[in-house]
């Protein structure tokens, strides 16, 4: 893990800087800073090892949704979570945003809480990201032989181990890592072990969401509890189909992404994975249950 993250603000109003950089710097963050688009660009040319970028969307010269339409062109930078500044983010906004990369919002004005708390987020799914990748090609193997399987995982680390085993399966390992892993996190979470969206919240602003379920893992009533994952390939496509034992959830409000909960530091991970990881996501029944597909 690094000692300091960096990370890169775009904003062309010098009093933003200022705010976001005291903010950022306050918390331990190495703070970089451009006043517009290709100034942005420039910066991280001279900074390679950025980790975050905090872009405005409305900017002179070059604006924000442009500068990232460059950058997810470019292999070297492509991967860097972008968190988009926005006075109001409409529909269109977030599908501009999704379209050229963004997943994470920032309303104005700040607050510094929420602020810290959506940085830390996009670290952390960057960071779990660059891990599992890391290890996926560790654990690069021939798996073109496998027709049909049936998995059974109770805890995170099940969930990461399976993840690298069936992503493998996959033309595109990567891409079906992340969503894979979105998931069978949400059936774990969710499903399972019954937390809310809004008591997600409340853990990843404290910072104890992963402490909360080791905990609830551990108590008598879902001690018992797994899910399951079914993997079959068929001739023209790749299925995995996500089993838990919960009650299931309300999965229409979180199959597109929605531009009402783009500030909150969770609930993007069924509709990122809908986007990037397969050609086709399906929830079935009360939501308990999910198939995803790869046409090939």
């Amino acid at each position: 893990m690094k000692n300091k993250y960096k990370i890169l603000i775009v904003d062309d109003e010098e009093f933003n800087l200022d705010i976001l950089t005291d903010f950022l710097s306050d918390a331990g963050y190495e703070v970089i800073s451009a006043a517009d688009g290709e100034q942005g660009l420039m910066q991280l040319k001279k900074h390679p090892d950025v980790d975050v970028i905090v872009v405005d969307r409305m900017m002179p010269n070059m604006n924000g949704i442009e500068m990232l339409q460059h950058i997810k062109k470019d292999p070297l930078y492509k991967d860097i979570p972008a968190i988009m500044q926005t006075a109001a983010a409409s529909s269109q906004q977030i599908l501009e945003g999704i379209e050229a990369g963004v997943y994470y919002y920032l309303a104005k004005p700040y607050d510094e809480l929420l602020l810290l708390t959506i940085v830390r987020s996009a670290l952390e799914d960057y960071s779990t990201r660059l891990k599992m990748r890391d290890e996926l090609q560790k654990q690069k193997r021939t798996l073109g032989l496998l027709e049909q399987a049936r998995f059974r995982f109770r805890t995170l680390e099940e969930t990461n181990n399976l993840c690298y085993l069936i992503a493998n399966c996959f033309p595109n390992p990567d891409d079906a890592l992340y969503g894979l892993n979105e998931l069978m996190v949400n059936a774990i979470e969710h499903g399972n072990l019954g937390i809310s969206y809004s008591e997600k919240s409340d853990l990843v602003y404290k910072g104890i969401w992963q402490a909360e379920i080791e905990r609830r893992l551990d108590l008598s009533e879902y001690r018992n509890k797994s899910a399951t994952l079914e993997f079959e390939a068929q001739e023209k496509s790749l299925i995995v189909t996500i089993k838990d034992q919960g009650n299931g959830f309300n999965w229409q409000d979180y199959i597109e992404f929605s531009h009402q909960r783009a500030t909150d530091p969770n609930g993007r991970g069924i509709a990122i994975a809908k986007a990037r990881s397969f050609h086709d996501l399906e929830y079935r029944g009360n939501g308990n249950e999910v198939v995803c597909k790869i046409n090939l």
